[in-house]
């Protein structure tokens, strides 16, 4: 929560539409697009790995938190919505 003249600002969300390549040699985050990003991850697409993977290095790539970064449509696709979450 961010109070600014005495009134809350909720924080600033930015949508992302990743494309996601499992079992990758080397990792990482590449923009594809004004909003679109291809992330390639060393894990397999088996029990959630590949998507905590994503989340640690879109974090790392935006220089965010983990916990702001979060998947919201595609947990079992490779082609996933991603919310990241901005603060002033």
């Amino acid at each position: 929560m961010c109070l600014k003249n005495g009134k809350e600002n909720p924080p600033q969300t930015l949508t992302l539409a990743v494309r996601v390549h499992p079992r990758s040699r080397t990792p990482g985050v590449e923009r594809t697009g004004p909003q679109d990003y291809r992330v390639q991850v060393a894990s397999p697409p088996e029990k959630g790995e590949a998507n905590k993977e994503v989340v640690a290095l879109l974090a790392a790539h935006f220089g965010l938190p983990a916990s702001r970064v979060r998947i919201i449509r595609g947990h079992k696709s490779r082609l996933k919505f991603v919310a990241l979450e901005l603060r002033d």
